[in-house]
């Protein structure tokens, strides 16, 4: 039985469930840190995820509702300004205050009361509807948490593993191909079956011209090729305010490559660099780069999700307890690795679909308020679960993000 096939209730309880297991490694001092601005504590991801019900569908579906800690609506308001103030993102891992233990009494609480809501037969279907949006949100914030606690344990000198490296066999690589599409005028967007977010509609026509797509993303040997012969010293490579970046901050490979480039970071610790498997936390402006140097191009989102709509759904998603990309089955024909393993870049813009409208309200702050100054990643990655993704699904970063899951896939033109 799917998630799409489950009650809204057992749905709630399966993924606040799977929250709670992914912190479950971590100690208490481990849930209180945070590594830089643009990361938060794990302790904060488990209270943000439990406010947004607290103040979107308690408040809202029951009346008299009377908040757990009216300090919390402060302290774990991510960005909704219609909401009220909220406490300066950068200074989340100042939060000593509550504690870990108050912060899992404060989830508890909030699941009894959505559970009891949960068993209404008379919930508005706009209360429903709220509900699904808290869970996958909170589904997007699992994978943040994982994301998060890597670069807080690659900032420890005795690099902490999160978790125990499972057996994995590397095949080899998959022969880099591409697959020619036509192109022409074709629909994208959510086709409207299921749950999509705001940002996935409305399902419209666009036009794209004939192209090829790769088979698979760049591995790290591919990359590691273009890291030897210079690229990151290279200026004819790179946008001009990727190469400001590179610059200023001395970047010569990905985030967490060894100096050696033998070796990188995981979740599992510092693991010997497999070179088949596809390589990740890239900016744009890496995956860009990469690019340009290989004689191809990045795929537009219109690209991407005509090709991704024959793919197959199935992939290395968070569910496989691998924490990090694998290498691409050694099969020929169809389009490998287009779900899970990791992001990948697209050359899109993060903007409005042809007859976007924000929701009503607070929640109108969702996605739309953030659809500028950032590009369109495609397709899940390893930390992401498996019922999270689909193919019109838009992720966004800005350009020079390099601490999630993101990789490439090549594009050119016919």
């Amino acid at each position: 039985m799917t998630l799409n096939n489950l009650t809204l209730s057992n749905r709630y309880r399966l993924v606040r469930a799977a929250t709670l297991a992914l912190a479950e490694p971590l100690s208490a001092e481990d849930c209180a840190i945070q590594s830089m601005p643009d990361a938060s504590p794990a302790k904060w991801h488990l209270a943000h995820v439990t406010w947004f019900f607290e103040e979107f569908v308690l408040r809202q579906a029951l009346e008299g509702y009377r908040f757990h800690d009216e300090q919390f609506r402060y302290l774990f308001n991510s960005y909704y300004n219609a909401v009220g103030p909220m406490h300066a993102r950068p200074q989340r891992g100042l939060l000593s205050r509550p504690t870990l233990e108050q912060v899992m009494a404060y989830r508890a609480r909030v699941d009894e009361h959505m559970s009891e809501l949960l068993q209404r037969r008379d919930l508005e279907a706009r209360i429903s509807s709220i509900i699904a949006l808290g869970l996958n949100h909170e589904q997007q914030h699992q994978e943040l948490l994982l994301t998060d606690i890597k670069h807080l344990f690659s900032c420890n000198p005795l690099l902490p593993a999160y978790a125990r490296a499972p057996a994995v066999s590397s095949p080899g690589s998959l022969p880099l191909a591409f697959r020619s599409f036509a192109g022409g005028l074709v629909e994208i967007g959510h086709p409207g079956e299921g749950f999509s977010f705001d940002n996935e509609l409305p399902r419209h026509r666009t036009y794209t011209a004939a192209f090829r797509l790769a088979n698979r993303p760049i591995t790290n040997g591919e990359y590691l090729e273009f890291v030897r012969a210079g690229g990151y010293e290279n200026p004819l490579l790179w946008l001009s305010d990727g190469w400001v970046v590179v610059s200023r901050e001395g970047w010569k490979h990905p985030i967490y490559w060894a100096p050696s480039r033998d070796a990188e970071f995981s979740l599992t610790g510092l693991r010997a660099l497999n070179p088949h498997a596809p390589v990740c936390h890239l900016s744009y402006y890496e995956a860009d780069a990469f690019a340009r140097w290989a004689g191809a191009r990045l795929p537009s989102e219109t690209e991407w999700e005509l090709a991704a709509n024959e793919a197959s759904l199935s992939g290395n998603f968070v569910e496989n307890r691998r924490w990090h990309p694998q290498a691409a089955a050694l099969t020929e024909p169809a389009l490998q690795q287009m779900f899970g393993d990791v992001w990948e870049w697209t050359q899109s813009a993060y903007s409005p679909y042809p007859g976007f409208r924000a929701a009503e309200g607070a929640l109108g702050e969702y996605n739309g308020k953030f659809m500028v100054n950032q590009l369109v990643l495609r397709g899940g990655s390893c930390a992401t679960p498996a019922s999270h993704i689909r193919a019109s699904y838009r992720n966004f970063f800005n350009p020079a993000a390099r601490w999630q899951f993101s990789g490439l896939r090549l594009a050119q033109d016919l």
